[in-house]
């Protein structure tokens, strides 16, 4: 079978586009390297010993992915191409609202034209807000999200609810929470472009001394230590988890399927807690200075993953230690290698 994966060359799609060909499947990818480099692709063929097809451009432009669509015989999709930057979403939110929106439509438009299904989303735990209640379950009410990047994806999952329903389509949205680390290989991993959003890729540069300090943004938080707690996921055990579900949508015999998973760990980790685990799983020192809470931050959200645990035969098996450890590996490789 055929899968599209969008956003393929990014840090979650190029682990997912590994994983797949692992398991016998053809991908196309479409990657506008908004948010990645080139030698990803090449790194994928050397993980994988196999090619996939790549095509280079924005999905917004219609007339380029209708011709992929032509090109190809697809079986279904992985969409991660979005723009995932909370902070930035706050400042550029019609620009996230215009690419995470649009993208979206225009792969379902061509699913409805061609009577495709099997679509799986790249959602997050952003949708359900500041929960009342933790851990958080698939049940718990979603609330309006922090930030504009919340919102898309809450957005998002609308359509494509409506999308199953209208058109009898399968689809299946991962809330995820957290991910971290990279390939085993060290040859994949989070690659941000210029200042990192997300808390390990800015841990692992102030460690390599890229950056001066870590910033803490905030340490006034109803917790234990006063830093803002998330569940941390490896993404190895993630990107599994989208293999299972794909797997599961292909094999429903109901027309219509909207299947929803939370993919977390179970567990939360404070900020300092982080730091400090990296620190010892890696044997160096990660300087860091308290900021002022960024807006758009929520104090604490972990996961309850018993359902995708039940229903896809999947759960989170490695430490944050290993995680970590992984981390540092991969900023190594990049500090050795020529971008």
């Amino acid at each position: 079978m055929t899968i599209l994966v969008t956003g393929g060359l990014g840090y979650i799609g190029s682990h997912t586009v590994v994983e797949l060909m692992k398991n016998n499947f053809d991908v196309v990818i479409i990657d506008d390297f908004s948010n990645t480099e080139k030698f990803i692709l090449k790194n994928i063929e050397e993980i994988s010993g196999k090619k996939p097809t790549f095509y280079p451009f924005d999905l917004k432009r219609k007339e380029l992915l209708h011709q992929v669509f032509e090109a190809h015989e697809i079986d279904g999709c992985i969409n991660f191409a979005a723009f995932k930057a909370v902070g930035e979403s706050q400042e550029k939110p019609l620009d996230y609202y215009e690419n995470n929106l649009f993208s979206l439509i225009n792969i379902l438009q061509e699913f409805k034209t061609r009577n495709i299904s099997n679509f799986i989303f790249s959602s997050s735990c952003t949708v359900y807000g500041q929960a009342d209640e933790q851990p958080i379950t698939e049940n718990t009410p979603l609330k309006t999200p922090e930030s504009s990047y919340g919102k898309t994806k809450q957005m998002g999952e609308e359509i494509l609810k409506d999308f199953a329903i209208a058109h009898h389509k399968k689809v299946s949205l991962l809330r995820y929470f957290n991910p971290i680390g990279a390939h085993p290989s060290a040859k994949l991993g989070e690659l941000p472009i210029g200042i990192p959003n997300n808390l390990v890729p800015f841990v692992t540069q102030t460690a390599a001394g890229i950056r001066k300090e870590l910033n803490i943004w905030g340490n006034d938080y109803p917790t234990e230590d006063g830093t803002a707690i998330r569940d941390y996921i490896y993404v190895v055990d993630l990107v599994k988890a989208h293999v299972k579900a794909l797997q599961k949508l292909i094999k429903e015999k109901s027309e219509t399927v909207i299947d929803i998973y939370n993919l977390g760990t179970g567990k939360g980790s404070s900020v300092l807690e982080v730091v400090n685990a990296f620190e010892l799983a890696n044997d160096v020192n990660v300087p860091y200075k308290i900021c002022e809470r960024r807006a758009g931050d929520i104090t604490i959200a972990f996961a309850d993953a018993s359902k995708a645990e039940s229903e896809l035969n999947w759960k989170a098996e490695t430490s944050l230690e290993e995680a970590l450890r992984t981390t540092w590996e991969w900023q190594k490789y990049l500090n050795n290698y020529e971008l």
